[in-house]
């Protein structure tokens, strides 16, 4: 299988999109001002503990206050036991009446200054959600300064290379312990060590600031979505990383020559004419994610519907008829769809919980088939899924750890035609693709030309009030004056451009 990424850095937004065999996958987002905060480390004060719900507030510095769970603490003395029922009860707000459980008042107190690290951004009313056991991750290793045991990922399943991995872990200097990493398999020494200097210098750099500041404080700001992907997306068996943007390829660089030198040899500058999203295709799958239905080449199809409790998704035989028996045509159907069904789902990052509706089959060999492909196409997914057998109704259940941003979400908002039931572009989005269109080769304009481009009101708040930057941006590059002019008349969906 060949694999790819592509970056495409600009100053309002950095996309990323890894590729498999041409077709996109995985698709990332980071817009300016609103980046996640995912992995920041900061010097906090509990500001009111809650007995009740076995939770704090935290004080981080944010509009509202971050979230610690009780089995989110690290204890005192490491004494106490969290299994993983009592997190799954927490997470939904339950308590547990456990006798070797620690409360949360005998963890933390108001007032207390902690070191929290961001795991969940915030979501509607909610603050973001905080641990005090926080981690460092690296290419090949993952720090845990408060943990004590070595461990090795769960996608290394070979035990030779497992107790390999485990042995070279021990061996680390210093304290805390280290988790080798998925990228970790068939690491040499050398390489682990490399990751461990650069993981062990980084917490020395964030116990100096906690020494000097007060809370709150921001200690360490995760990297930016560049430096992400090419730190957690890029494995050996990535053949080429593609960069739009001189600065991102410079600092991809610089961090690559550190940690995996022989994938720096892989990054690219890219600098053709087309864009890169465009000229790979990735333009045209955003495009095609943000639809329900999902064409399959046969002529079946694929609905994905997007509710509060759980993504539904069916399989539809469309015009597929096949050339033997219905059941014969519904299995090949189904193995057709299978493929397409975990991709759609890794592209659009569903997580929680998913039903998959295949078309019902009669034959158990068929059942056992077709879940056996389902769960090896999943496989290939970075984030933590569980499979249940396909039911008497034909159905397979599924839960998913939700690893980014939902591309529905971030690319669009609540209809407000609709009264919330369906979802058009978000202003943010109808700005960007604006922009794209502007300076998108061949360029239509000329150096002082004015340039007038209508867009819905809300389009046109943001791109004069909100973040002018988007504008001024494109009138520099291209050497233009643009008007923008808030026009009622559009649709939701769109913009013109006008000259003179």
């Amino acid at each position: 299988m060949r694999k790819e990424l592509l970056v495409n850095a600009t100053p309002p937004e950095t996309r990323v999109a890894l590729t498999e065999d041409g077709r996109v996958v995985e698709v990332f987002h980071e817009r300016r001002g609103r980046q996640s905060l995912v992995g920041n480390v900061y010097l906090g004060r509990v500001h009111r503990v809650l007995p009740g719900m076995q939770a704090a507030f935290v004080s981080i510095g944010l509009d509202r206050d971050a979230f610690l769970y009780v089995e989110d603490v690290v204890p005192p003395a490491g004494d106490f036991d969290f299994g993983e029922e009592d997190g799954d009860r927490a997470a939904n707000g339950e308590t547990s009446e456990r006798a070797d459980r620690p409360r949360i008042d005998d963890l933390v107190r108001e007032g207390q200054e902690i070191v929290v690290q961001v795991t969940k951004d915030a979501v509607a009313s909610k603050g973001p959600r905080v641990t005090s056991a926080f981690s460092l991750a690296g290419r090949t290793l993952v720090y845990l300064p408060e943990a004590r045991e070595a461990g090795v990922s769960r996608r290394i399943v070979d035990d030779v290379e497992r107790e390999r991995l485990r042995g070279l872990l021990e061996k680390l200097p210093g304290d805390g312990a280290f988790i080798a990493r998925t990228a970790a398999l068939g690491k040499s020494a050398e390489e682990l060590e490399a990751d461990h200097a650069y993981l062990t210098g980084l917490a020395a750099r964030i116990a100096r600031r906690r020494e000097s500041a007060g809370p709150p404080t921001l200690l360490h700001r995760e990297a930016d979505l560049a430096l992400r992907s090419a730190r957690d997306l890029v494995d050996d068996d990535c053949d080429v990383i593609r960069v739009d943007d001189p600065a991102a390829f410079e600092r991809m660089r610089e961090l690559l020559e550190v940690v995996s030198p022989k994938l720096a040899s892989r990054l690219e500058l890219y600098s053709g004419t087309e864009p890169l999203f465009t000229r790979f295709g990735v333009e045209a799958e955003i495009e095609n994610a943000l639809r329900s239905r999902v064409p399959l080449p046969s002529g079946g199809s694929i609905v994905i519907h997007q509710t509060e409790a759980l993504v539904a998704i069916d399989v539809n035989t469309g015009k597929f008829v096949g050339k033997e028996n219905l059941e014969q045509t519904v299995f090949e159907a189904n193995l057709e769809a299978a493929p397409e069904v975990a991709r759609q789902i890794r592209l659009r990052d569903l997580g929680g919980l998913l039903v998959v509706d295949f078309i019902d089959m009669e034959d158990p060999e068929h059942r056992r088939a077709l879940f056996d492909r389902f769960a090896q196409e999943m496989s290939r997914d970075r984030a933590r899924t569980r499979l249940l057998p396909i039911s008497e109704f034909g159905l397979i259940e599924a839960t998913r750890q939700r690893s980014r941003g939902n591309l529905e979400r971030v690319l669009t908002r609540a209809c407000p035609e609709c009264a919330g039931g369906g979802r058009v572009r978000s202003d943010m989005t109808v700005a960007l693709d604006l922009r794209r269109a502007l300076l998108a080769p061949p360029v239509l304009f000329s150096a002082g030309e004015r340039v007038r481009v209508r867009v819905r009101p809300g389009v046109a708040k943001l791109l004069t009030q909100d973040d002018p930057r988007i504008v001024e941006e494109v009138e520099s590059s291209l050497g233009v004056r643009i008007e923008v002019a808030p026009d009622e008349t559009l649709g939701e969906e769109g913009y013109e451009i006008d000259r003179g």
